[in-house]
């Protein structure tokens, strides 16, 4: 009888790597996007008010789109039109994690090239609207003192690269696991947006 294992060896390995490709892929499409958008926001929004969240969390959804592009592909090319919920899922969420790195690589880049000035002088404009704004509620002395304290304290944690990166990666992980479990939960559905039939 015919020894099938290395053959069953070969096309598990033949789909990992095509898993991996298209995590690659995707991912730094999705990661190359949510950097330009982050350096659009950081450049030409104005700063305050509620707009460069808008612009910034708009570019996140738009990067991460292709997270379902990457599922479908993968779900479409790869497993024959037939994906279940978790290898989708776990597709998206590597596409996700990819754009998250891009994403936090893209802001240790900006800072950097800023001198770190841009943290420096927002934390200041911060803290200086924020105590405005508590003194025009009537705040107390003690609140805005504490107020302060903590600011400092976050201020000098934030110094950390370890714990700088950290936040910046929550900025988009949530967005990022969001899509991935919406894209996975549509594409285990064979009926929802099926491949087209060659030819």
């Amino acid at each position: 009888m015919t020894n099938l294992q290395p053959y069953a060896s070969a096309i598990r390995k033949m789909g990992t790597n095509s898993m991996t490709r298209i995590i690659s892929v995707y991912g730094i499409i999705a990661g190359v996007i949510v950097a330009i958008g982050m350096w659009l926001g950081i450049t030409f929004v104005p700063k305050g008010g509620s707009a460069g969240l808008v612009v910034g969390y708009l570019s996140m959804l738009v990067a991460l789109s292709m997270v379902f592009v990457g599922v479908k592909q993968y779900r479409d090319v790869e497993k024959g039109g037939v994906i279940r919920f978790w290898p989708a899922l776990g597709v998206g969420i590597g596409i996700a994690c990819v754009a998250g790195l891009f994403y936090v690589l893209a802001w240790e880049v900006y800072l950097y090239s800023s001198g770190y000035t841009f943290f420096e002088n927002y934390f200041a404009d911060y803290v200086r609207d924020t105590v405005k704004s508590m003194t025009a509620d009537g705040k107390s002395a003690a609140d805005i003192a504490k107020f302060k304290a903590e600011m400092a304290s976050f201020k000098e944690q934030y110094a950390n690269p370890l714990f700088r990166m950290t936040i910046t990666l929550s900025e988009i992980a949530p967005v990022g696991l969001l899509v991935a479990f919406i894209s996975a939960a549509l594409l285990r559905n064979s009926s929802f947006m099926p491949a087209k039939a060659a030819g």
